[in-house]
């Protein structure tokens, strides 16, 4: 891999930018960022519903985007679901 390398917050495998997705939380929900141009921390983790479900169950969530309190997942999980 040449270029920048993120990690997936729910499989933790290294990934290109181009295959992760961006999430940020604007008002206390997460939001995609999909041209990586919001500001605040963002966490990366691939779009599928597979790694939204580990990075939950794990609470992942929290830890990578410095949040402590609850975060609304629904725009994230109607992202990704459907996908495998």
């Amino acid at each position: 891999m040449s270029g920048p390398v993120r990690t997936c917050i729910g499989c933790r495998q290294r990934a290109e930018p181009a295959e992760l997705l961006r999430v940020v939380i604007a008002e206390g929900s997460l939001v995609a960022d999909a041209r990586r141009r919001l500001p605040g921390r963002g966490a990366w983790i691939h779009p599928v519903a597979a790694c939204v479900e580990a990075a939950t169950r794990k609470r992942a969530w929290g830890r990578a985007l410095r949040h402590p309190g609850a975060i609304e997942l629904s725009a994230v999980q109607e992202l990704t679901s459907g996908r495998v």
